[in-house]
């Protein structure tokens, strides 16, 4: 599994690798994901989720926060996860949180929140492409490519 360095989200924009500084910044592994997410909310010292919402291309629309602070993820109100998705008429999103502990590993939690959104993506026609989990470590994982929680392998 690929191991990133993270830093600030400021100097990732000043150095051009966040989406917002690539207008057709596309989203087309879960490296660039994981990525994005990890110079969003990587060495965030709470927890927070981030939605990165897609066009039909996998060309990113914008990534929001959607909770952050001592919430944790099995508090997640589905509605709030799609909400702007819904209003951007993204066509696919990517889910992303942070384990400040360092260790990337999905708990169970993690596991029923993203089956919950994978199905109600299905529900709304706004597919869940990936649920990637990042750290302070650097550490990831992308529970798609782990096969849970996206109907395991």
């Amino acid at each position: 599994m690929p191991t990133y360095f993270a830093i600030p989200y400021e100097k990732a924009q000043e150095l051009g690798l966040v989406a917002e500084d690539k207008p057709d910044y596309q989203v087309s592994s879960p490296a660039a994901a994981i990525a994005h997410a990890m110079a969003r909310i990587g060495q965030q010292e709470q927890e927070y989720l981030l939605v990165i919402m897609l066009n039909a291309r996998n060309v990113m629309i914008d990534s929001v926060e959607v909770y952050h602070g001592s919430l944790t993820i099995s508090l997640i109100r589905t509605g709030e996860v799609f909400k702007e998705a819904i209003k951007a008429n993204a066509a696919g999103v990517i889910i992303s949180h942070n384990h400040p502990s360092g260790d990337p590993s999905p708990s169970p939690e993690d596991l029923a929140v993203t089956r919950n959104l994978v199905e109600a993506g299905r529900l709304l026609d706004i597919p869940v492409l990936d649920h990637v989990i990042v750290s302070a470590s650097g550490k990831s994982v992308s529970m798609r490519e782990q096969g849970m929680g996206f109907g395991e392998k």
